[in-house]
C-alpha cells in the first residue's frame, strides 16, 4: 500500500519502511509524529482520492534525524554598478521512517502507543528527579545548583571575544548589510582586522550557528585583509 501525503508545502508518495527527509518538524529523534494530510492511498490499481484529503485517514512516522539541507548559494551582480550580493540558505531538514498508513480513522499500532507512554514514564521520572534534587540538597545543607540559568547563560554567549577599541563599520565589505552586521557584532565579530584572521576552523563555528555560509565567510576574510591593510 502507499499514499500521497502533503507536509511542509510539498507532496510525497510514501510506503512503509520509506525514509524520507522533509521540512523540519518540532519534535525529538525517536519520536513518532502523526501525518493527517493525505491526499490519496492505494494498493496496486485501486487508488482512493482525497477532496482534497482522505477523511479518517493517516501515517505515522518515526523521527530517525534531525538536519540541515547542502549550503544553497544565491549570487547577483549587476553589471557597472560595482555590485554583487551573495547569500547562503542551508533548509533545515527532518529525517522519517515511514511507520504505518491507516484508513477508516484507525489508531496507530499498540508498540507505537506502548512507545509513546515509555517515554511518557521515562520523562515523568526524570521530573521527578529534578525535583527531589533540590530537596535533597536543601537537606544536605548544600545551595541548590540553578542549572537553568547557567545553561540560559552558555546559550547567551557570544561566540567570539569582541577585541577593545572602536568597532568597524562592516557594511564596507560587500555582502555585509546592517542586519548581518549587526548579527555578527552581536556575536563579538567588529572589526576587519578580527575577520581577516578568522582561521577555517573559526569559519566553520560561524558556518554552523550563524545563517551565512562557509564560501560567504571566506569571501569576507579576502576582503578584510585589505581593508584591514588601511
Amino acid at each position: 500500500m502507499f499514499a500521497v501525503i502533503k507536509t511542509g508545502g510539498k507532496q510525497y508518495r510514501v510506503a512503509a519502511n520509506d525514509l524520507l527527509k522533509i521540512e523540519k518538524l518540532e519534535a525529538n529523534v525517536g519520536d513518532i509524529v502523526e501525518i493527517g494530510n493525505v491526499l490519496a492511498h492505494g494498493e496496486g490499481e485501486n487508488v482512493t482520492f482525497g477532496a482534497p484529503f482522505v477523511d479518517g485517514a493517516m501515517v505515522t512516522a518515526e523521527v530517525v534525524e534531525q538536519g540541515k539541507n547542502r549550503t544553497v548559494i544565491a549570487f547577483k551582480k549587476r553589471r557597472r554598478q560595482n555590485s554583487r550580493r551573495k547569500i547562503g540558505h542551508r533548509q533545515l531538514l527532518t529525517t522519517v521512517r515511514i511507520a504505518e498508513i491507516l484508513l477508516g480513522g484507525a489508531k496507530p499500532a499498540k508498540k507505537t502507543a506502548a512507545k509513546t507512554e515509555a517515554k511518557a514514564e521515562v520523562a515523568a521520572k526524570t521530573e521527578a528527579k529534578a525535583e527531589a534534587a533540590p530537596k535533597a540538597a536543601a537537606k544536605a545543607g548544600a545551595a541548590p545548583k540553578k542549572e537553568g540559568k547557567a545553561e540560559a547563560s552558555e546559550a547567551a554567549a557570544p561566540l567570539f571575544k569582541a577585541p577593545k577599541g572602536e568597532p568597524d563599520d562592516l557594511t564596507v565589505i560587500k555582502g555585509i548589510g546592517p542586519v548581518a552586521a549587526g548579527q555578527l557584532n552581536e556575536q563579538g565579530i567588529t572589526t576587519f582586522a578580527q575577520i581577516a584572521k578568522l582561521s577555517d576552523k573559526d569559519v566553520a563555528k560561524i558556518d554552523e550557528h550563524m545563517p551565512f555560509s562557509a564560501d560567504q565567510i571566506k569571501d569576507w576574510r579576502e576582503q578584510a585583509k585589505e581593508l584591514a591593510k588601511k
